[in-house]
């Protein structure tokens, strides 16, 4: 999911080289903390944090395969 979530955002930004991303593991549940240049942070939410949502969405999918509750937190 680590790895989704990278790719996704290195795909919407204009400095991928800034885009980090760090995990926080707990038994069922997993924070993954997306940091982005401060260019960057309204490219990764879009408007009305529509693509935000988005992102949300997809890493979350991808957890329930694992069956881990996924929060997505974008730092900058």
């Amino acid at each position: 999911m680590k790895e989704l979530l990278e790719m996704l955002a290195k795909a919407i930004v204009d400095e991928p080289d800034q885009v980090k991303v760090s995990a926080v593991e707990g038994e069922k549940s997993i924070i993954l903390q997306l940091s982005v240049s401060p260019n960057d942070i309204g490219k990764v939410i879009g408007k009305q944090g529509r693509i935000a949502k988005a992102i949300r969405t997809i890493i979350k999918a991808s957890a329930v395969k694992e069956g881990k509750k996924v929060i997505v937190e974008i730092i900058d």
